[in-house]
């Protein structure tokens, strides 16, 4: 099992920026897939942005593609979620999450909740227009 801390969260106005941390400890490993997930009251949790451990290989929804920007150190076992550009409508609990991957599925097979078995305890975003 996987333990995830996520921080940076906060109050910022529209057009402005904040950068997610997400500290990964227990067991870790290479072949794992990080992912960003975002959720409002009585929404489905959606998906934002993933990064495979191993080799770096990223993927976006299509709503923050050019705006945000998902990145990894592996010396500190930390993912990042860098936010520019940031809207209203990106306005949620972000959540970071852990998964074994296994390339063979394709790296869309991880925009899915299910795949993932580790979850962090969330950090709020409001964007203020």
């Amino acid at each position: 099992q996987v333990q995830l801390v996520e921080s940076g969260g906060g109050l910022v106005q529209a057009g402005g920026s904040l950068r997610l941390s997400c500290a990964a400890s227990g067991r870790t490993s290479s072949n794992y897939v990080m992912g960003w997930f975002r959720q409002n009251p009585g929404k489905e949790r959606e998906f934002v942005a993933l990064i495979i451990w191993s080799g770096g290989t990223t993927k976006y929804a299509d709503s923050v593609k050019g705006r945000f920007t998902i990145s990894r150190d592996n010396a500190k076992n930390t993912v990042y979620l860098q936010m520019n550009s940031l809207k209203p409508e990106d306005t949620a609990d972000y959540y970071c999450a852990a998964g074994d991957y296994l390339y063979y599925r394709g790296i869309a097979y991880y925009t899915n909740t299910a795949q993932y078995r580790d979850w962090g305890q969330g950090t709020q975003v409001t964007v203020s227009s």
